[in-house]
């Protein structure tokens, strides 16, 4: 499809094609977009490129991104720092923390246990979290990893690694979202429902 191009263009459309969930029709819009876009807007997308390879980092502590040592959170003295919300990727922080509801601090697995991926424990930051626990003052771990069968293997070896360090261990609630239907909701999802169920005031 795109042997009708300059060789420059071929080269941008492959790149953008690249990027995970581009198909080769969207990496040509892309391309084509940026051909005709003025060149400082196209320097200033180039830029930003470099400088999100060139200053962005793991914080030495959670393993957030971030531009210095530490990221934004763990540089706040405000945030609750003895409870750590545990997550699979930054993105699922980035949910997190604009929901509102969660004010302590966190740790970035940066994926889950995958055997068949060649993903064990050794590829976590799962050592470095025992390490936190061991070193401070923490009183709550909240495993947020994803309900899949690697997020939940990932969240029973957690709570294997932190028995007997005298901390509670809790799990996110899962089941019905709010508006949802009954009828249309899956399986697994009403199992993990019923799992998670709360207990109801009774006047």
């Amino acid at each position: 499809m795109t042997n009708g191009y300059a060789l420059p263009i071929q080269r941008l459309i492959k790149e953008f094609g690249r990027l995970p969930g581009i198909g080769e029709k969207t990496a040509t819009r892309l391309a084509t977009f940026v051909l005709r876009d003025s060149k400082e807007d196209a320097r200033r997308l180039a830029q930003s490129i470099l400088e999100v390879k060139e200053k962005i980092t793991l914080c030495s502590r959670c393993y957030n991104l971030a531009e210095g040592d530490l990221c934004g959170i763990c540089g706040d003295s405000r945030r609750d720092g003895d409870k750590i919300c545990v997550v699979e990727e930054p993105d699922v922080l980035i949910s997190i923390e604009e929901s509102g509801c969660f004010h302590g601090t966190y740790h970035v697995l940066h994926g889950t246990l995958s055997p068949l991926d060649g993903i064990g424990p050794e590829q976590l930051h799962l050592q470095q979290l025992a390490d936190r626990v061991d070193q401070g003052d923490i009183s709550e771990i909240i495993i947020a990893t994803n309900p899949s069968v690697q997020g939940e293997a990932t969240a029973l070896l957690i709570t294997k690694m932190m028995k007997g360090k005298g901390i509670t261990v809790s799990r996110i609630a899962m089941g019905v979202p709010v508006g949802g239907d009954l009828k249309y909701t899956d399986r697994m999802t009403l199992a993990k429902s019923m799992e998670f169920r709360r207990g109801m005031e009774s006047s």
